[in-house]
């Protein structure tokens, strides 16, 4: 299962300005009203469908706005509901019931560019206490680079390792949590290696956009991924 972020502050304000200048910039932006709207629907589905019971691991990218999608989402339930719905900002309430777990991927995150990064782990960790951030070595942010914006071909390269680093685990329902470049690029790049018999005005990137908090179900087969990666090893 692959979802993209809910709407993010980053997101309103893009559709309140075309003009970038007059766009307030955020290094990390947080989820909107609109974006925990979704959040609470998109678990209220999943959890009247029975996919909310099925899922076995969660992994999300360590931004903001994908560690609020992911335990708002995912997370145990908190008898003080408006605590889920601000991302803990007043306070941390115990959990009432089990979740699966959620860890932390840096290889999942999106694309690297300008004027964005993550925030510190430690600020991670106090904030999100249902995530697990072991696999990130790193306090700060090493991999933004203020001057780079990461082509398509690294993130689909990127996309293919995580997908392979997927595969080697034992769970075999895992949700992935992350952003809609990273999610095109992977896709793309899948679709192009094992679907020749797709119409190429299929393969385009518009057909891969994912909505903010869209799911997608996908199936991976092991020979299959493990092939492809062969052609992105040098990246």
């Amino acid at each position: 299962m692959e979802i993209r972020h809910a709407h993010g502050l980053h997101n309103l304000e893009s559709e309140r300005h075309r003009d970038p200048l007059k766009r307030i910039q955020y290094a990390d932006p947080e989820l909107s009203p609109l974006g925990w709207q979704q959040v609470r629907e998109q678990r209220k589905d999943l959890s009247a469908s029975g996919l909310l019971e099925r899922i076995e691991l969660v992994v999300t990218s360590p931004l903001t706005r994908t560690l609020q999608t992911s335990v708002g989402i995912f997370g145990s339930p908190l008898k003080d509901e408006n605590t889920v719905g601000n991302g803990y900002q007043n306070g941390i309430k115990t959990p009432i019931f089990n979740h699966p777990p959620i860890i932390a991927s840096e290889l999942c995150r999106e694309r690297l560019s300008k004027g964005r990064s993550r925030g510190s782990i430690s600020q991670c960790r106090s904030r999100f206490p249902q995530v697990d951030f072991s696999l990130i070595e790193r306090e700060d942010d090493i991999l933004w680079e203020a001057d780079e914006r990461e082509s398509d071909e690294s993130v689909a390269a990127k996309g293919i390792k995580f997908i392979k680093w997927l595969l080697a685990r034992k769970e075999k329902e895992i949700a992935v949590v992350s952003h809609g470049v990273f999610l095109q690029q992977t896709l793309i790049a899948l679709k192009n290696e094992f679907d020749s018999s797709i119409e190429k005005e299929f393969l385009t990137p518009l057909v891969y956009l994912f909505g903010n908090c869209e799911i997608r179900s996908l199936k991976f087969f092991r020979e299959s991924v493990v092939r492809l990666g062969q052609d992105y090893k040098k990246n």
